[in-house]
C-alpha cells in the first residue's frame, strides 16, 4: 500500500510537470495577434460620379476623407462583423488562413470542390481597430455546394445570444474561361439559409435548407438571374439596439428579368456585380430565421410614398436600380446623425479594378442619395462595410472595413493598391464624412477598361 501511494505520488508529480511544460509550450506557440498598421498622408478621395448615376448628390455629405491610418490582419476574407450583447464582434470568414488563440491556424476554402466546403467563424475583440485582436474560433464543414461549385458566407447576425450564419452559392468556377478572358464566379447562386449557434459559434445546428432547395426557392444555374443571392444584415449597432421595430433587415444585390438582357455580360449577376438592390426583413429567432413564410419583402411604394411590404416573394421589387453598376451591398445605421450609410461595390468583370460608392438616407426605404463615388477603390476593394462598433461620438468618423487585391494581374490588367495599406484579408481604413466642404467634380462619362 505504501508502495502504491509512492507510485501515485510519483505519477502525480509527473502529471503536474507535464501540465506545466504543456502550458509553457502553449504560451510559446500563442500568436501575438497584433494588427498590421500603416500610416500615410491623409487625403480626400476625388468623387467622380458617372453621368448616368440615378442618385442625387447628398445635401449632407459630398466626400470622404481618408485620415491616413490603416489597420487589419492578413487573414482570409469575407469579414462582416456583428456586434453582440457581450460587447464582442463575431464574423464569418473564408478562403484563406486565420490564426487561432491556441497557436494553430485554420484554413477555410469555400471553393475547393462542391462537397468539401469549409467556412470559418471568427472573433474581433476590442473597441479600437488599432488594438483589436482578431482570430478564428473554428471551421464548419456542413455546407456542401452541389449542384453549385462554391458556397460562401453571407448575412451574419448575433442577436440575444444566437448567431445566425448565412451562406450562398456561386457557379460555375473561380477561374471560368470566357473567350480569351478568365472570370471569377460569374453566376450568383441562391441564398441557402442559416445555420445557428447558441454558444457563440462553438457548436452549430445545421441549416435545414440546401443549395438545391434554398429558403426562397431561387436558382442561379446557368446564369439565371437571382434577386436574393448574398444578403447582408443591416448593422443596427450592439445587439440590434437601433432597429426601428425589432426586426432584422437584410439588403442584397441581384438582377431581375427586366434588366438581365440589357447590356448583357456573362458576369452581369455575379458575387460582386448586379443591377438592383433588394430589401427584406424578419423577426429574428431560431424558429423564424429559416422559415420563408416569416419574411416580408420590400414591394415598392404606394401612391402616398409609403413602403409596401409583402409576404409573397413574387411581389418583391428593387429598392434601388442602376444597370450594370451595382454589386455587393452593406448598410449601417449611424444613430448620432440619424442616417443610414450604404456601401455598394461594382466589381467590374470580377477580376478587374472595382468601384465603390457610398449612399445615405434617413430611412431604409427612403430616398437614397450619393455621398461619393470612388473609382477603382482598392484598386480591387470588395466586401466593403462600416462596423457600428467603431463609429465616433459625433457619427462622422468611422472605419471602412474591406478586403482587396485577391488577384494582382489578370486578363492583361495589373491591379495596384489604393488607398495605401490595402491587402487581402481584413483591412480597416479610418475615414471621415465631409459636410459639403469639398467642391465636387462634374459627373463624368468615364468607362471602365475591361
Amino acid at each position: 500500500m505504501i508502495r502504491n501511494m509512492r507510485m501515485k505520488k510519483y505519477y502525480f508529480i509527473l502529471f503536474c510537470a507535464s501540465l506545466f511544460l504543456t502550458g509553457i509550450y502553449s504560451k510559446a506557440q500563442l500568436p501575438e495577434l497584433k494588427p498590421d498598421i500603416l500610416t500615410f498622408e491623409p487625403f480626400v478621395w476625388p468623387s467622380q460620379i458617372p453621368a448616368n448615376c440615378p442618385f442625387k448628390q447628398s445635401g449632407e455629405f459630398n466626400a470622404i476623407k481618408f485620415l491616413g491610418i490603416k489597420s487589419g490582419y492578413r487573414y482570409g476574407d469575407t469579414w462582416y462583423p456583428t456586434w453582440a450583447s457581450n460587447d464582442t464582434l463575431y464574423s464569418p470568414w473564408t478562403d484563406g488562413r486565420t490564426k487561432r488563440l491556441d497557436g494553430y491556424t485554420d484554413w477555410s476554402q469555400s471553393w475547393v470542390d462542391p462537397v468539401h466546403i469549409t467556412t470559418g467563424q471568427g472573433v474581433i475583440v476590442g473597441d479600437d481597430p488599432l488594438t483589436i485582436k482578431a482570430y478564428s474560433i473554428g471551421l464548419d464543414k456542413s455546407s456542401p455546394a452541389a449542384p453549385y461549385a462554391g458556397r460562401y458566407p453571407a448575412g451574419s447576425l448575433v442577436h440575444n445570444g444566437v448567431w445566425y450564419y448565412g451562406t450562398y452559392c456561386l457557379d460555375p468556377d473561380g477561374y471560368t474561361r470566357y473567350g480569351k478572358d478568365t472570370i471569377n464566379w460569374p453566376w450568383l447562386g441562391p441564398f441557402v439559409g442559416f445555420r445557428t449557434s447558441t454558444d457563440y459559434g462553438h457548436t452549430w445546428k445545421v441549416c435545414p435548407h440546401t443549395p438545391g432547395k434554398p429558403i426562397f426557392g431561387e436558382s442561379g444555374k446557368y446564369g439565371y438571374p437571382v434577386k436574393i443571392g448574398a444578403p447582408h444584415f443591416v448593422d443596427f449597432g450592439k445587439n440590434m439596439e437601433h432597429s426601428p421595430d425589432g426586426k432584422a433587415y437584410l439588403v442584397a444585390h441581384g438582377t431581375d428579368h427586366n434588366t438581365y438582357h440589357k447590356d448583357w455580360q456573362v458576369w452581369k449577376n455575379s458575387w460582386i456585380t448586379g443591377d438592383q438592390i433588394y430589401l427584406i426583413r424578419v423577426t429574428p429567432g431560431i424558429e423564424t430565421i429559416n422559415d420563408p413564410t416569416a419574411y416580408e419583402f420590400y414591394g415598392g411604394k404606394d401612391a402616398k410614398g409609403n413602403a409596401i411590404w409583402t409576404s409573397n416573394f413574387n411581389d418583391i421589387r428593387p429598392l434601388l436600380e442602376w444597370n450594370n453598376n451595382m454589386g455587393c451591398v452593406t448598410v449601417t445605421y449611424i444613430p448620432q446623425i440619424k442616417k443610414y450609410i450604404m456601401c455598394v461595390t461594382d466589381g467590374g468583370n470580377t477580376y478587374s479594378q472595382m468601384n465603390t460608392y457610398l449612399l445615405e438616407a434617413d430611412r431604409l426605404d427612403g430616398e437614397w442619395k450619393i455621398i461619393t463615388y470612388m473609382e477603382s477603390f482598392g484598386e480591387q476593394g470588395y466586401f466593403v462595410n462600416i462596423p457600428s462598433r467603431f463609429i465616433s461620438d459625433n457619427g462622422e468618423t468611422m472605419w471602412l472595413l474591406y478586403s482587396g487585391n485577391y488577384w494582382g494581374r489578370m486578363n492583361g490588367e495589373n491591379i495596384g493598391v489604393n488607398p495605401p495599406g490595402g491587402h487581402y484579408g481584413m483591412t480597416f481604413q479610418k475615414i471621415q464624412l465631409l459636410k459639403n466642404t469639398v467642391k465636387q467634380e462634374k459627373r463624368t462619362n468615364k468607362k471602365r477598361k475591361y
